[in-house]
């Protein structure tokens, strides 16, 4: 690519830098401030809010991400921008609670700058001849257009903020899709084992965010049965989401983009940036959810509660229900089955005690994992 375009084919592979699982804890700490943001607005205006928060976070992380597929793991330039980036975005984490109010302009300028450093060290892969020109100048003028949207929602404040907001959302992830297919295809070489293993530790990271939201409901409550249900119960459900993500399809998904060098861009940019959006929004749903569940394991939940316990399991069923057929274009029976058990449990659940109805969704899960397990077993292979 000395000319400066892009290509489809892989890159040399590489591996997770200790500079990047560094930089990703910044980010990390901003999902958490959204599930706080979500636990102390638990209704639908505050979910809208919650879920707005966390399609920036998840952007600019997943970002930076492809910027820095196309580095060097030794590149100097790399590392200075993901330390600039953690300062800012851990900054912009801070606003959080308050980015419908008094904060806004905080989180919008820190975040802006996020993104800013996240196109320069994109331009520098091109300049390196790494990744293509045409394409980063293509999505930038999207990306700089949305930011400034973020800016100005943040100064005029109120429901001009969320509508704006809102745009410059949509505006920064429909950016790559206003590209042609051929030009996106040339956007950069993609080392797949770093990118696939990128996804994958964030989702273990946001898994283990649940577990330590867990942990937080738990103390300074009494031990008796019903807590000790509780938590062990929304343990099993996390190792369950654990365990759905990490088998057979997250080996066959990194496989596909192997085998598919003319397409691997396409296909990496719909299953990973795009569909993980709705996993991680899962993880940090439920967590919201079992929080709330764990601090009063004996009293019955609340209608929003419970849809965020239960609704969250299935959001996340469905992003990797998704997932599964973008990468391997295939479906399974048994997945769909548990998210519609899942809501299942909400529908059924409002009777009941918090321990008892994260206990029916932790067999759902763990049913679900038995499944595929036995499916796999059968097919005496790897299944997808």
């Amino acid at each position: 690519m000395e000319d400066g375009g892009g290509a489809s084919g892989t890159a040399a592979e590489r591996r997770t830098t200790p500079v990047e699982l560094l930089w990703d804890l910044a980010f990390v700490y901003a999902v958490t401030q959204v599930t706080a943001l979500l636990v102390h607005h638990l209704s639908w205006a505050g979910f809208g809010k919650a879920m707005l928060i966390l399609a920036l976070v998840w952007w600019a992380w997943s970002a930076f991400v492809w910027a820095a597929n196309a580095q060097a793991e030794d590149s100097a330039t790399m590392e200075l921008a993901l330390l600039a980036s953690l300062v800012l975005i851990f900054v912009a984490g801070l606003a959080v609670p308050g980015a419908f109010g008094s904060e806004a302009t905080l989180f919008a300028l820190t975040y802006a700058g996020v993104r800013m450093i996240h196109l320069g060290l994109y331009v520098d892969a091109s300049r390196r001849g790494n990744a293509s020109w045409e394409a980063i100048a293509g999505f930038g003028a999207a990306t700089i257009g949305a930011m400034g949207l973020l800016v100005a929602g943040s100064l005029l404040g109120g429901s001009a903020q969320v509508v704006l907001w809102i745009v410059a959302v949509a505006v920064d992830y429909a950016g790559p899709a206003w590209l042609t297919r051929e030009r996106l295809r040339g956007l950069q070489r993609v080392a797949v084992a770093h990118f696939a293993e990128r996804y994958g530790l964030f989702v273990i990271i946001c898994l283990g965010e649940s577990i330590v939201a867990i942990g937080l409901a738990a103390n300074g409550h009494h031990v008796g049965a019903e807590l000790i249900a509780a938590v062990a119960c929304g343990l099993l459900v996390t190792i369950g989401l654990w365990r759905t993500y990490f088998g057979e399809l997250a080996v066959n998904a990194e496989r596909s983009l192997h085998r598919d060098d003319a397409d691997v861009v396409l296909a990496a940019a719909d299953g990973y940036s795009y569909l993980h959006l709705l996993i991680v929004a899962g993880i940090a749903v439920f967590a919201v959810g079992v929080k709330v569940a764990v601090e009063a394991p004996g009293h019955t939940l609340g209608t929003a509660a419970r849809l965020a316990l239960c609704g969250g399991v299935a959001l996340y069923l469905v992003g990797h229900a998704a997932f599964r057929l973008r990468m391997v274009a295939r479906a399974n029976p048994a997945e769909l089955a548990a998210v519609a058990a899942a809501l299942l449990v909400f529908a059924a659940g409002a009777g009941l005690a918090a321990w008892l109805v994260i206990a029916v969704l932790a067999a759902v899960v763990l049913a679900l994992c038995g499944a595929e397990a036995v499916a796999g077993s059968a097919q005496g292979q790897p299944r997808s």
